[in-house]
């Protein structure tokens, strides 16, 4: 039998003591946000251990900057995760890293471990703590098993895994951390939207189509936002150039598009200064969730229970249908959750929430609802 899982608390070590600790979580922006807290939660209680964060390329920018993360490892992706495409030529260098780093502790972070139990495995951990499917036995190899929470938020199951290993305390805020050199970005590429609290960003990509609010009626709240005297930014990836032309010429008032312009951190100090944001249920939500922007969120697909919690600055709608949580790229019924929230219904959360913010008493702090009603009576149901 192996030793208990003693957590580091010196900077040398004893014997059986967790210095090393792995962490495996290969997914997008907002699923590596709800995980901070965890991370965080981790580090704390081993604050002269090195944690690595093993994640896909792109999250190398956002761990360089997260002070509960010490080093990265680039997962190469694999066939069984559809995340990101596979570098199967990359896999011995990578399992060569891994190995080499010969882990006192991995945290299986990814998921319900369905598939990715038996990659962690090979990772030549001493001790593996890892998410199982619930109702199987716990997993041959696995020293910590924790059965996938059913519900919840994202957060709030990852920490369960970290309080197996005797972890206490609350779960703390997710962050996004920006620096002076990311507003400055910012400065250059849009010198002439700089007036902080003056402008609202639209949003209308997701990694699915499935997830995606139609593009027209971004629009429509765009033309909404735009007669209030504020300025229309309309932000995504590369990817999604066409989907935000088709938003801005669909307006009948000017909106600035900076979609495929913006890096990480320049995105993060847009929103960072915007009165709002309108956004499908994706990455950048959890962004300006973590830098307390106002936003309206709207849930095409999405478990919203698990990626979106109630903030007095925050307004979730979202249309229920028996087949959410959505498992489709393309939506093969005409899209009936996206399509019973409409236009009017966000535009109205949108001004409620700038109405809010404006009222002295700081009304986004007090006695505001989070969660619409309108979305109880026109477009599903609210959380409460």
């Amino acid at each position: 039998m192996k030793p208990p899982l003693p957590l580091a608390q010196a900077s040398h070590r004893e014997p059986g003591e967790v210095v090393r600790i792995g962490v495996f979580r290969a997914l997008m922006l907002g699923d590596l946000l709800c995980a901070i807290p965890a991370w965080r939660a981790l580090k704390n209680a081993c604050p002269h251990s090195v944690v690595t964060l093993i994640g896909l390329p792109w999250a190398r920018a956002l761990a360089e900057r997260l002070s509960c993360i010490d080093e990265f490892v680039e997962f190469p992706g694999h066939p069984f995760l559809p995340e990101a495409g596979a570098d199967l030529p990359a896999w011995p260098g990578f399992l060569a890293q891994v190995q080499e780093r010969r882990f006192d502790l991995l945290l299986q972070m990814h998921g319900s471990g369905t598939l990715s139990n038996a990659l962690v495995s090979l990772f030549g951990a001493r001790r593996l703590v890892a998410f199982h499917p619930p109702g199987e036995p716990p997993p041959a190899g696995v020293d910590v098993a924790v059965a996938w929470p059913q519900a919840g938020h994202e957060t709030e199951r990852l920490m369960q895994l970290v309080r197996a290993l005797g972890i206490t305390g609350a779960e703390g805020a997710t962050e996004f951390p920006l620096r002076e050199e990311d507003r400055a970005r910012l400065r250059a590429l849009w010198p002439a939207g700089q007036t902080v609290g003056r402008y609202v960003v639209l949003h209308p990509g997701a990694q699915l189509p499935s997830r995606r609010w139609p593009a027209e009626r971004f629009a429509q709240v765009g033309d909404v936002l735009a007669a209030q005297g504020l300025s229309v930014v309309v932000t995504g990836t590369a990817a999604e150039r066409e989907l935000a032309r088709e938003v801005v010429a669909r307006m009948h008032r000017p909106a600035h598009d900076l979609c495929g312009l913006t890096g990480l951190w320049e995105l993060g100090a847009l929103l960072e200064g915007a009165a709002l944001l309108v956004s499908n249920d994706t990455g950048v939500a959890h962004v300006a969730a973590a830098l307390g922007t106002p936003r309206v969120v709207v849930s095409c697909g999405g478990d919203v229970y698990r990626w979106q919690r109630p903030a007095p600055e925050a307004r979730v709608l979202w249309h229920d249908v028996p087949c959410r949580p959505c498992a489709y790229r393309q939506c093969p019924i005409a899209h009936p959750c996206a399509r019973a929230v409409t236009a009017e219904l966000v535009a109205e959360a949108a001004l409620d929430l700038l109405e809010a913010a404006a009222r002295p008493d700081g009304g986004l702090a007090h006695g505001s609802t989070p969660w619409r009603g309108e979305a109880v009576r026109l477009a599903g149901r609210h959380l409460s």
